[in-house]
């Protein structure tokens, strides 16, 4: 059977780190209420040269190399972020032109935090079906520029990092790879986790009037993502594990997306597991998106977390809601 293996790995993240104690001096908040809070205790921001498409060129060409190819190598581009360059186009066709990349299909997509696992979702099909052979998945985040860094918005400022994480995908023959993919949505919950400017629900889609009432920037009702959250990660998981008839004993590593360590202990409380089955490295990186799935992976890996022949699984939740699950063996 065909299946899709992960062949190369690799993440970036910007050199500028951003501790609790450097958002104390910008904001009423403290070291000890934002790791209470988050388990965060810094994150990486970019510098005003740096973008996304940036960053997940640094991720691309690690993730080639440790693959062993070149950029000619890649036949598709599928590039999950939610702060792309610019409003269009995207910036899969930034990384192939950049990157000096033949024509090929190249598309960005946008799931928010459940980007990656969306995006290996879809890159699976394309794989399984013999439409391409080799794919460049990037999930790739540059939040801090729509932040504002003041009292009035710290419940979001200090959550979010910059970082990009790449994986290449190819074809296998030999059983291991992505063994399946569960996606799931529930948009009644939209305006609970979003960015509502800007956009054509506007007209203009831009304004200073749009501007002055804070539509640019990003609102989360915490108290409900929480709670969303710790109920539908387990639920994925266990999809995952049921569909491929797997026990979290036959499991090395979940792999979640960052977004609060509180969500990840309660994950863990709900599977029956420790905290040693469940990656974490939110307290370094922060939110990033929907890079924080292949940036864990690629620092899990990078540590020895896992190896050839384990059973991982990776899930995610945000914005949308959206969540999802894929179980991958190595």
């Amino acid at each position: 059977m065909k299946r899709t293996k992960i062949t190369g790995v690799g993440h970036a993240v910007p050199e500028r780190v951003v501790t609790n104690a450097d958002l104390e001096k910008l904001m009423d908040t403290s070291d000890e209420w934002i790791t209470d809070r988050s388990g965060i205790k810094e994150r990486h921001h970019v510098d005003e040269s740096t973008s996304a498409s940036d960053l997940a060129i640094d991720a691309s060409a690690i993730a080639l190399d440790s693959a062993g190819l070149n950029p000619d190598d890649v036949d598709l581009i599928i590039f999950c972020t939610i702060s792309s360059d610019y409003f269009f186009p995207g910036g899969a066709v930034q990384v192939q032109e950049k990157m000096g990349m033949k024509n090929i299909g190249a598309f960005d997509l946008r799931a928010a935090c459940s980007g990656f696992v969306y995006g290996l979702s879809v890159a699976d099909q394309f794989i399984r079906t013999g439409a391409h052979e080799t794919i460049l998945l990037i999930g790739a985040e540059v939040q801090s520029v729509a932040l504002e860094f003041d009292t009035e918005h710290r419940h979001m400022a200090v959550l979010f990092g910059d970082g990009a994480g790449a994986v290449i995908l190819q074809s296998s023959e030999n059983g291991d790879g992505v063994l399946s993919t569960h996606l799931h949505s529930d948009g009644k919950h939209l305006q609970d986790l979003w960015l509502p400017a800007p956009g054509s629900k506007y007209k203009p889609f831009m304004s200073k009037r749009l501007i002055d009432d804070g539509l640019h920037t990003p609102f989360m009702n915490g108290r409900e993502v929480f709670k969303n959250a710790v109920t539908r990660f387990p639920e994925v998981i266990n999809e995952a594990l049921k569909h491929n008839n797997l026990s979290m004993d036959d499991v090395a590593l979940v792999i979640p997306h960052q977004a609060n360590l509180r969500i990840s202990q309660a994950v863990a409380k709900r599977l029956g597991v420790g905290m040693d089955k469940i990656y974490s490295n939110i307290h370094k990186y922060g939110n990033t998106t929907a890079a924080s799935i292949p940036i864990a992976m690629s620092e899990a890996l990078e540590e020895g977390r896992f190896g050839p022949g384990d059973n991982i699984i990776l899930a995610a939740f945000g914005a949308g809601f959206t969540w999802g699950s894929a179980a991958i063996r190595w």
